[in-house]
């Protein structure tokens, strides 16, 4: 499927951050909503497709790994892609209902790359 048609939510509470990331994913051609927490992605997300989350771990209301588990329950066809900037929640079990894992970085490649993996799959 084309890029246009993938539907890409951004969850994350720090707004630069959040801005930077749709930006970036919206240059590489997809449509991208944002939350700026958990309460607000699961919201979204229980009322619209979307192909694709980005998901921070660590924001005010509940964690991105709490966000994670509630969108598997929701059994939707959803990837889920935790972008944290800890590097010791690879290692966390829980971190697992998620797709894929990557630490956050000021170089967005590695981020695209992860994201163009995840919606080709």
């Amino acid at each position: 499927m084309k890029k246009e048609g993938k539907h890409i939510l951004v969850v994350e509470d720090e707004e630069p951050v959040r801005m930077l990331i749709k930006e970036e994913l919206e240059d590489e051609g997809y449509k991208v909503s944002t939350a700026k927490n958990g309460k607000e992605a699961l919201d979204f997300i229980s009322s619209q497709d979307v192909d694709l989350v980005t998901l921070d771990i660590e924001m005010p209301d509940m964690n991105g790994l709490e966000v994670a588990g509630k969108i598997r329950d929701m059994k939707k066809p959803v990837k889920i892609l935790i972008l944290t900037a800890y590097s010791h929640y690879k290692s966390d079990l829980s971190s697992w209902a998620a797709d894929d894992y990557i630490v956050k970085s000021s170089d967005m490649s590695e981020m695209k790359k992860k994201v163009k993996e995840l919606l080709e799959d």
